[in-house]
C-alpha cells in the first residue's frame, strides 16, 4: 500500500477507536445511574468489540497500529521503516483528537474541551506500563489468524485488572485529554502516562526477543499440531502457520 493510504488508515482507524472509547464511556455514564462498575463494564465491552472490528478492517492496509508505542516497536523489529514513524505517529495523534471531538459532538458536548479528570500516582503509572507491556507482547506473539481477537480480548480484560483501566496507547492518552467525560484524562496527567506506556512497550520488546531465542528467530515456519477431531483412529496432524500481521 502507498504511504498516503497507510496514513489514512492509521488516522481514520485511530479516530474511530477514540470515538468508540469516549462515546461508549459517555453513554455508559449516562445510562448506568451512577453505578461505576456497570459503566466500566459497558465501556470495556464496547472498546473490545470496536477494536476487534477496526483491526480486521484496517490491518491489511496499514497494520492497524493505532498506537505510537506499537509503531515504534515495529520499527525496532524491522517491520516498519523508521523514516515513516513520524508520519504514523502524527496520523495517529491527529486521528485521536478528531475521534475525541466526534464523540463529544455526538453527545452534544463541547467538541474539544480539556478533561478535568486527574489520573496520577505510582499505581496508575505501573498499571499503564503493565497494560502496554501485555498489549505489545500479544501483538508480537499472537498467531495471525487470532491476533485481532486476542488484542481485543486483552484490552477488554485489562480495563478490569489494571488500576488505570488500560489506556496502553500514547495516542489514546493524547486524544482522551480533549474530552471532559468518563473516559477523559487531565492534560497534566498525560506525560507520565506516556512515559509509563513507552517503558512497558520497551520491556515487552525485550521479552519478545528472549522468547524468540538467541538467534532472534521467531517460529514463523509451518509447524505440526495435533487436532483431536473425535476420530477414534486418533488425532489428525494439522498444519498451523504463525506468521503475524503487525497490528495493535
Amino acid at each position: 500500500m502507498s504511504l498516503p493510504r497507510r496514513l489514512l488508515a492509521e488516522g481514520l482507524g485511530t479516530a474511530l477507536l477514540l470515538a468508540v472509547v469516549i462515546g461508549s464511556g459517555i453513554m455508559a455514564e449516562r445510562l448506568s445511574g451512577g453505578n461505576v462498575a456497570i459503566a466500566l463494564l459497558a465501556n470495556a465491552l464496547a472498546t473490545a468489540g470496536g477494536l476487534y472490528v477496526l483491526i480486521e478492517v484496517f490491518g491489511p492496509v496499514s497494520g492497524a497500529h493505532f498506537n505510537p508505542a506499537v509503531s515504534a516497536v515495529m520499527v525496532a523489529r524491522g517491520l516498519l521503516p523508521g523514516a515513516v514513524l513520524p508520519a504514523y505517529v502524527a496520523a495517529q495523534g491527529v486521528g485521536a483528537m478528531l475521534g475525541a471531538g466526534l464523540a463529544n459532538a455526538m453527545f452534544e458536548l463541547p467538541v474539544l474541551s480539556w478533561s478535568a479528570r486527574p489520573r496520577d500516582g505510582a499505581g496508575l503509572w505501573l498499571a499503564e506500563a503493565v497494560a502496554t507491556f501485555g498489549l505489545v507482547l500479544v501483538v508480537l506473539r499472537a498467531p495471525a489468524a487470532r491476533v485481532a481477537a486476542m488484542v481485543a480480548a486483552y484490552i477488554g480484560a485489562a480495563y478490569w485488572f489494571t488500576a488505570s483501566t488500560s489506556f496502553a496507547n500514547p495516542a489514546a492518552a493524547f486524544g482522551r485529554m480533549f474530552s471532559d467525560s468518563f473516559a477523559g484524562i487531565a492534560p497534566a496527567s498525560v506525560p507520565a502516562f506516556v512515559l509509563a506506556q513507552l517503558a512497558g512497550a520497551a520491556v515487552a520488546l525485550g521479552v519478545a526477543r528472549l522468547l524468540d531465542g538467541p538467534a532472534g528467530e521467531r517460529c514463523d515456519a509451518p509447524v505440526l499440531a495435533r487436532a483431536d477431531d473425535g476420530d477414534p483412529r486418533g488425532a489428525a496432524p494439522t498444519v498451523v502457520r504463525s506468521a503475524r500481521r503487525h497490528v495493535a
